[in-house]
């Protein structure tokens, strides 16, 4: 009678427990070999005008880059055709459709009280709150970090030099997706 009683418990709580929420089927992930071409889809889609996001790749689908590009799947044929014409076509176009499947955020956020901090990949950038001065840059292993931090530590936000526009490494790269976070935050 106990192992009933105790059963029928178990089904009352399955059914109370909401539904899982079903997988995004309206994105598609483009995985490219390399980051260069990543970087290079990302300015051309973005410059057409498409709602996509460079992320980190799921497990189940990486290929030796670090980044795939989140793509609206309504448009995934004209995102290829785009790609083709300007000799930047992925490995390969995935949907998500299994969580598994799921792109990873790239972007890490830390609050210190005063300071806060904004992580990219390996990059981290962090500034004072309260006059949006940029206190750190740490993280990553390419030449051009210390240049990088040379450039922007000291200055605020409106005043430094986009990474991107300054530096020429992965890790300026991921240091300019932190720093565009970052101004979207504050």
């Amino acid at each position: 009678m106990r192992k009933l009683a105790f059963l029928n418990n178990i089904f009352k709580q399955r059914k109370s427990e909401p539904a899982p929420e079903g997988p995004k089927v309206d994105r598609g992930i483009l995985v490219f070999e390399n980051t260069s071409e990543v970087i290079r889809a990302e300015g051309i889609l973005k410059k057409k005008g498409w709602d996509i996001r460079v992320m980190g790749p799921p497990p189940e689908i990486r290929s030796g880059c670090d980044l795939i590009i989140e793509i609206p799947l309504i448009e995934e044929l004209n995102i290829l055709r785009t790609l083709e014409e300007v000799g930047n076509p992925p490995l390969q176009m995935v949907p998500v459709s299994s969580p598994l499947l799921q792109p990873v955020d790239l972007f890490q956020k830390k609050d210190f009280g005063r300071h806060l901090m904004i992580r990219a990949a390996n990059m981290k950038l962090t500034i004072d709150k309260e006059t949006q001065v940029i206190v750190n840059v740490s993280g990553g292993g390419c030449p051009d970090v210390p240049y990088l931090a040379q450039e922007m530590v000291g200055k605020s936000l409106s005043e430094a030099p986009g990474p991107r526009e300054i530096g020429h490494t992965l890790c300026g790269y991921a240091l300019h997706l932190a720093y565009e976070e970052m101004i979207r935050r504050c």
